[in-house]
């Protein structure tokens, strides 16, 4: 089926779902052409297929019913809300983008891995702020001078030109959530030091 064939699907429904809520309601054409001041023979020839709705005449009568519009017409449901995003994997980490508009704030689900092949810690800077929230496993932040471990439910923020690396504290792997952009809200708890 085409995409105009599916379209002349739809308005062709479209007369009879507007008679069928007019008479569920208990309207007659003239109390609904009182409403919305579209004549009875328009609304006669919309009910019956003789006359092409457009958003003009919907509307009002959307209104007069107190229906969303797409229930007139018969919209549709709305795709599948869900992210169906591809896990990046580098160095060790394992980043599942959460967000997808290019710029401006962006999230990530990730999970890093201590591993013996990949042992770099050094601190780097960049343009932007980054917060931190810790899901499960310890999570050690370097950050200037400060070298602290995290754990579930502690967050950090901080200016990302300050020199800072993150990675899982010991054998084990941390689950955290980033959030890296240029603004946004605060979220902060304390980081308890990091003990030996």
């Amino acid at each position: 089926m085409d995409e105009d064939s599916s379209l002349d699907d739809v308005l062709d429904q479209v007369g009879p779902r507007l008679r069928r809520i007019r008479r569920e309601r208990g309207a007659t054409l003239g109390a609904l052409s009182a409403a919305t001041g579209i004549s009875v023979s328009t609304l006669s020839r919309l009910e019956s297929g003789r006359r092409r709705p457009s958003l003009e005449l919907l509307l009002p009568i959307a209104r007069a019913h107190r229906v969303p519009l797409d229930e007139l017409v018969g919209a549709p449901e709305v795709g599948d809300p869900r992210i169906r995003s591809k896990p990046i994997v580098r160095g060790g980490r394992t980043m599942l983008p959460l967000t997808r508009r290019p710029g401006g704030l962006q999230a990530y689900k990730m999970v890093a891995e201590s591993s013996p092949d990949h042992c770099d810690d050094e601190q780097r800077t960049h343009e932007g702020y980054e917060w931190l929230y810790v899901l499960s496993g310890r999570l050690r932040l370097r950050l200037g001078e400060h070298d602290m471990v995290m754990g579930p439910g502690e967050a950090a923020e901080f200016d990302t030109r300050v020199p800072h690396w993150f990675g899982p504290a010991g054998d084990a792997p941390v689950e955290f959530l980033s959030l890296f952009g240029p603004q946004g809200e605060r979220m902060h708890v304390r980081a308890r030091p990091k003990t030996s």
